[in-house]
């Protein structure tokens, strides 16, 4: 008896990769993560896997793009016929579930962590500047409006990665709560 495998295209089976790595560099970062185990998760060769990506890095590089295009196609999503306040307000929602999923919080800081790296930092920097740009058009808001915006999302990442966001401790609640107003 023979089964019959569909094969995939290398689009395909580069969006996987990418997937996989996105997991995987989220939970060990880019130092810590290795090719093998991206490849075993995907059920690829690791010479394959290096020849859709070249290096590491440019496949943590294409998670890291995912990252912020997941983010950004949130907030449009959010902020869809909206403008002004209105349009924070429900940005600001959406990303406070987005991060609630710790593989995409986790991705997004570690994309951070690998600044050190100058092509990574000039990708992440590219893609926070995108995001940032986004959320001036869309609310039309003053740089300090804006810079507020931006802070309370950073800290919200940090009370999510210590697993804040519902918990019991009395500062993080009144943190969050002064998050929300």
């Amino acid at each position: 008896m023979v089964i019959a495998t569909e094969r995939k295209t290398a689009e395909e089976r580069r969006e996987e990769i990418i997937e996989a790595a996105f997991a995987e560099f989220a939970e060990h970062g880019l130092h810590g993560t290795s090719t093998d185990a991206i490849a075993r998760r995907v059920g690829v060769s690791q010479p394959y896997l290096f020849r859709l990506f070249g290096t590491k890095k440019e496949l943590f590089i294409a998670a890291v793009n995912r990252c912020f295009r997941l983010t950004i196609e949130t907030f449009m999503r959010a902020a869809e016929g909206k403008r002004g306040e209105e349009a924070l307000e429900a940005i600001g929602l959406s990303y406070g579930e987005l991060i609630q999923d710790r593989t995409k919080l986790r991705m997004q800081l570690q994309s951070h962590v690998a600044c050190d790296d100058p092509e990574v930092c000039e990708v992440v920097r590219r893609n926070f500047g995108e995001l940032v740009e986004y959320v001036e058009r869309v609310s039309g808001a003053e740089p300090a409006r804006i810079r507020d915006f931006i802070g309370v999302g950073m800290l919200l990442n940090v009370i999510a990665a210590m697993d804040l966001l519902g918990g019991e401790e009395p500062w993080a609640k009144r943190l969050i709560e002064a998050c929300q107003e």
